[in-house]
């Protein structure tokens, strides 16, 4: 199949002839070989094949890989390991090692989310060494928009379509000259308190607080003294709306991407609060058992409920006996069914476009 013509911008990067005629995915793995040898920064859409086959053709490199979501972290590194897993680094961190790379090579779907790719960019760019091969994959072959996004940073871009999307090519002319922000600092108000929160791309909901969140706050009945747990917690602000409700009251984070308990430990500064504490989790492995007066639950709408089902086993076991929880959903029937299985007293209350499910232990 001919491949369409290259969209030079006077770069010089020698691209091997095999890279152009292989999809995203393709190129990652089958090509790793070819790219350049070093000290790799990558991320994965997979589960890990990429920096594996990368490491395994260049015996002296090594590799990152970067992750915001702790469950993938753990099923690409603890499965399909291979002999060359002692070279590759699986991180989970709301930011990449600050240690220079020779090479980064980020790989997004057409479907990303804006504010988090642009800033991937510009942290790719952060962590390269001068001189640094930035290599970019996107899985759209009319890209127009990474390209242009990929101009900002770097004066020299060169353009590859293949048959299913596109390679961007770039090289490290040297330091930025302006570093742009992506945290963001938004306040609601609970009763007569406002409230300040934080987050950053990456993080549910970003630069605003979420309507099932709020219909939680405002739903909750916080008592003094009382153990809550915040279950997918986001930037925290279920949580830092709980432990401000009432005296005494001490508040369990949890989320399975580092990005959100940062920023929950912003905004608990930020509001004085000093009883948040925060948990790195995704299996409920890090919840203490039966200790809980509260859980809060504003459960994901994709897996096809495999998570909403967890939220639920974990609410059950972390509950003390009489202990109770509140979910928050524009899907109330699949909960109606669900929660009798792990609660009593299951009821539902319709609040505008929401429900709240409730259940106790």
């Amino acid at each position: 199949m001919a491949r369409r013509p290259r969209d030079d911008d006077d770069d010089d990067f020698d691209m091997p002839a095999a890279l152009r005629v292989r999809t995203t995915e393709q190129l990652r793995i089958d090509y790793a070989a070819e790219l350049p040898s070093g000290r790799m920064l990558c991320n994965t859409v997979g589960r890990g094949q990429f920096p594996r086959a990368y490491v395994a053709a260049h015996p002296e490199a090594t590799a990152v890989c970067w992750f915001l979501d702790i469950y993938q972290r753990d099923q690409t590194s603890y499965n399909e390991q291979s002999e060359h897993d002692d070279r590759i680094e699986w991180v989970c961190t709301p930011d990449p090692p600050e240690d220079p790379f020779d090479l980064v090579v980020w790989g997004f779907g057409t479907r990303g989310e804006t504010e988090l790719v642009r800033e991937m960019l510009q942290l790719g760019y952060q962590r390269l060494k001068d001189n640094g091969r930035f290599i970019a994959v996107i899985d759209n072959p009319e890209d127009q928009w990474l390209h242009a996004e990929l101009k900002k940073l770097f004066p020299k871009v060169t353009r590859n379509p293949i048959d299913r999307g596109v390679i961007y090519l770039c090289t490290k002319p040297g330091p930025l000259a302006k570093v742009k922000r992506y945290q963001a600092e938004f306040v609601f108000r609970d009763g007569d308190k406002l409230i300040k929160a934080y987050s950053r791309p990456g993080v549910f909901s970003h630069r605003h607080i979420d309507v099932g969140a709020r219909t939680l706050i405002n739903f909750m009945d916080v008592k003094p003294g009382q153990h809550v747990l915040d279950l997918g917690c986001g930037s925290g602000a279920v949580a830092i709306a709980a432990a401000s409700r009432a005296e005494g009251v001490h508040v369990l984070a949890v989320d399975s991407n580092p990005r959100a308990l940062e920023c929950v430990h912003l905004g608990a500064t930020a509001n004085g609060l000093s009883d948040i504490e925060t948990a790195l989790d995704a299996g409920g492995n890090l919840i203490p058992k039966g200790q809980f007066d509260l859980v809060l639950a504003n459960p994901p709408y994709f897996s096809h409920y495999k998570i909403a089902l967890l939220f639920l086993q974990m609410s059950h076991r972390a509950l003390k006996p009489g202990g109770l929880v509140h979910v928050v959903t524009k899907t109330p029937n699949w909960f109606a069914e669900k929660m009798p299985m792990y609660f009593q007293d299951v009821g539902a209350e319709q609040v505008k476009e929401y429900w709240v499910l409730s259940g106790r232990r």
